[in-house]
Parts: structure tokens; sequence; C-alpha cells
């Protein structure tokens, strides 16, 4: 089975191959992704109108760029998959309506994914592949939650976000400190020159008893620090950049255990833009390691939005049983759709 997947949820035109073969893991042959960040660096973060222009522009490329990679044709392919949701409702549709008019024209069934389960299952194209069951923590610029994930499409919500996710959280102190957009990848850089000890920031919900998080007030604190500071931030922008990502991260990481001993499991799942930072892995994997727990992320290059976390979760739900493609080619997109919502479906 051979799958195409297109990823079009936000700022990543994302494009990718992967082989299901019998009931193993799926194979990645070829991808490509074409960031946005340059465009939208002017504006200070992204907007949706010209993420969907540049999306038409990159996808068709795209994909004859990951064919001609993996030496196969259009012809060949058993299904096409795309994001159907959430993310940006323009976005979405560009992706939408690629794959539903290639499925189409080559009379080939088409399949939708949600973008999360994609982002989930994508350590199962790592060299370290994780098994069933776990916990999952979720982790980006709009979305913070802990799941335990029995199989594909079994996902039971522990804990999210009230407010900001932790990625928000990130890309808002770095716009406070004046780093520009994208924000997180700049702090997180920053941070590593500077003392995480310098400031004491909150946590908040560390205490709370229960998965829940919220970073709003995280945020707060940092702009009322760059206020104190004043015409002294410069000299000590790195060290609250380190006190910020250092909140960030404990808080992620105390709740990720708690979920674990909660849950009586020994494996984790990270999975998301943020889990590609590098004081989120090390001390996770320090906490894990003396508790006998094994961690699990994707390949750093597929952390962030791609076409092959879109093919692989197609795949996976396919090779399952727990959804068929489709060969009704009028689509829809679910900007808004909750990840739970699909161990229901």
């Amino acid at each position: 089975m051979l799958v195409l997947g297109i990823e079009s949820s936000c700022d990543e035109t994302g494009v990718a191959l992967v082989q299901g073969e019998g009931p193993g893991v799926p194979r990645l042959l070829a991808h490509a992704l074409h960031s946005q960040v340059e465009m939208h660096q002017a504006y200070g973060g992204v907007v949706p109108e010209l993420a969907s222009r540049d999306h038409i522009r990159r996808v068709l490329p795209l994909a004859e760029a990951v064919l001609a990679e993996a030496r196969r044709s259009l012809r060949e392919v058993d299904v096409v998959a795309y994001t159907r949701g959430p993310g940006l409702a323009g976005a979405l549709l560009v992706g939408a309506g690629v794959a539903c008019a290639l499925g189409a024209a080559l009379r080939k069934p088409v399949l939708g994914v949600h973008h999360l389960e994609g982002h989930l299952l994508s350590p199962f194209l790592s060299q370290d592949p994780p098994e069933f069951p776990f916990i999952a923590l979720l982790v980006s610029g709009g979305h913070t939650q802990l799941m335990q994930v029995d199989g594909v499409g079994r996902y039971a919500l522990l804990g999210e976000t009230i407010d900001d996710a932790a990625g928000e959280a990130f890309d808002k102190s770095a716009k406070l400190l004046g780093l520009g957009y994208p924000g997180g990848p700049a702090l997180s850089r920053l941070a590593q020159q500077g003392d995480a000890r310098a400031f004491k920031l909150p946590r908040p919900l560390l205490h709370s008893g229960d998965l829940d998080f919220s970073f709003a007030g995280l945020k707060t604190a940092v702009l009322t620090q760059v206020h104190k500071l004043g015409d002294a931030l410069d000299a000590r922008k790195a060290d609250l950049a380190a006190s910020t990502e250092a909140a960030i991260v404990e808080v992620l990481v105390r709740k990720s255990l708690m979920a674990l001993d909660r849950n009586a499991l020994g494996r984790i799942v990270v999975a998301g833009g943020v889990g590609a930072n590098r004081r989120l892995r090390e001390q996770l994997d320090a906490a894990c390691a003396q508790r006998g727990v094994r961690v699990h992320y994707p390949e750093l290059a597929l952390c962030t939005d791609n076409g092959a976390m879109i093919a692989l979760a197609a795949t996976m739900r396919l090779q399952a049983g727990v959804q068929q493609p489709t060969t009704s080619y009028a689509f829809d997109v679910k900007p808004r759709w909750p990840l739970q919502a699909l161990a229901s479906a």
C-alpha cells in the first residue's frame, strides 16, 4: 500500500510518500517540506490568507519532487491522504482540495487525517519506534495535551491546557523579549547563554493535583519582569529567556511523570514542535531514566508539521482497520477538531 500524504494546516507545506508493509511499521520513502517562516517574519506571525496562497504554489511541485525522489509515479499511489484538521480553514482547504482532485483524477480513494494524530504517531518513523500502550505529550504552538494511547484511534485525554499552549508561551515570551518570529526557537537558543535560576517565575498548576496546564500567567510574569528591567533588559535578556524556558519545561516534565505514575505505564511519546526543545529532552530523559521509563521522540526533522506524519497516520489507520478511505471526493475540513473525538468516531 502506497500512501501520498499532504499537510497544509498552517505555515508549512509538506508532502510525503509512505509504504505500508503488512502488519509492520510503515516505511517513509520520501518527503519534502516548505516552510513559510521567512514570508511571515515581516508580520510577526502567520497571516492566514498569505499562508493559503503559498500552499497553492508549493503543493504540486513538492509532490513531484517526492515522487521523483522515491522513483514512483502517481499511478502507483493507492491512497491520497490529507490533513482535514485542526488548523487554519483556508490552508486546510488547499490540501484537501488538491488531495481530492488528485484522487478523482487517478480514481484512487482519499482519506482525511487528524493533524494531532499525525504528530502523536510520528515517532513510529524514528530509529526507535514506540510500542502501544504509552502516554503521549502533545506539545506545540497550538496544543498542550497529555493522552493515554492504547492503540491507533484509541486515545483518552488525561489533561490539557486551559489557556495558552506551551509553544504559545514560548512565542509570546519571545515577542516580549524582542526576539521576533518564530519566537520559540529563538528564545531557546538565547536561553543557552543564560542562568535559568536568575528569575523566580511561576509554574502554573504545578501543584494542582490534576494533569491540566496553564501558561497564560507565566506570560504575564515575563511581561512584568520586562517592565521592571526597563533599560537593563538587554543585559539580562538571556537570563530571563533561560528562566522562562525552565518554568515551561518543569511543568511539562512534572505533569508527564505524574501521568505515567497514575496510569502505571512505562513508555512516553513526546510529539509536536516543542518536542524538539533541547532542555525538555534532557530533563525528561534524565527523569525517565531514573524511573526505568522509555522516552520516544520523532526525528528532529519531523517534529514540526510535515507530510510524513500525515501519510503515516493514514497508513496506520488503514492497517489497523479503524478507518476506510473514500471515493467520494466532496470534502470538508475541521479547523477545530478534538483528538479524543477520534476514539468515538
